[in-house]
């Protein structure tokens, strides 16, 4: 019988402050780079048709391309920007009810991607990081690396890094979560004493 117990926390970056006022730049810089693309085009109106009268053959199109590069290359800045800009700033949500762990991205504390439902039914072992057990079911997975649900490479204060791993239908992974002590209780009440492994 599935319980009723919920709670939520997040992983935030101990840096948040610092990566907003990066993604905030990078915001801006985007807008920038597409504006002055537009501005471009705009321009180019008059410009365009008076090309083709002026030029013909390979002299059009080397003008046609020197004139269009610029365009083209504010219009990649303004799409590396915004990849930069989800790549600062992100969290991550954990909601733990009904005997699973449900796993959401945010980015900039705006958009969210869902992640991973983990079901305490399917987790196969539960412990800490810091633990020699995290390095043994690491090497037991095979030629993988563990998931990092979490944006911190060390546990924010208050907070420890778990794994769990897991199995799906497909394969066995190895996730990290940081997370209170709290968190962890459900989980390991969820999914059974006998699979956490303390040392």
């Amino acid at each position: 019988m599935a319980r009723t117990t919920f709670y939520e926390e997040s992983a935030t970056s101990v840096n948040a402050q610092t990566e907003a006022r990066i993604a905030k730049a990078y915001n801006i810089a985007s807008i920038i780079a597409l504006s002055i693309a537009a501005l471009i085009v705009f321009l180019s109106l008059t410009y365009i048709p008076s090309m083709f009268m002026m030029y013909e053959g390979v002299a059009l199109v080397l003008n046609l391309i020197v004139f269009f590069a610029p365009i083209l290359a504010l219009v990649g800045l303004f799409f590396l920007f915004r990849h930069l800009k989800r790549k600062k700033n992100v969290s991550y949500d954990y909601t733990f009810v009904e005997d699973e762990v449900r796993i959401t991205k945010v980015f900039n504390g705006k958009s969210r991607k869902f992640q991973h439902t983990l079901s305490a039914a399917q987790m196969l072992k539960i412990g800490y990081v810091d633990k020699d057990s995290f390095r043994r079911t690491l090497e037991g997975v095979r030629n993988k690396k563990a998931v990092y649900l979490t944006p911190n490479k060390e546990p924010a204060e208050g907070k420890i890094f778990i794994y769990i791993l897991y199995s799906s239908s497909i394969e066995k992974t190895l996730y990290v979560l940081e997370c209170r002590q709290q968190m962890l209780e459900y989980i390991v009440l969820a999914a059974g004493i006998n699979k956490f492994e303390r040392q």
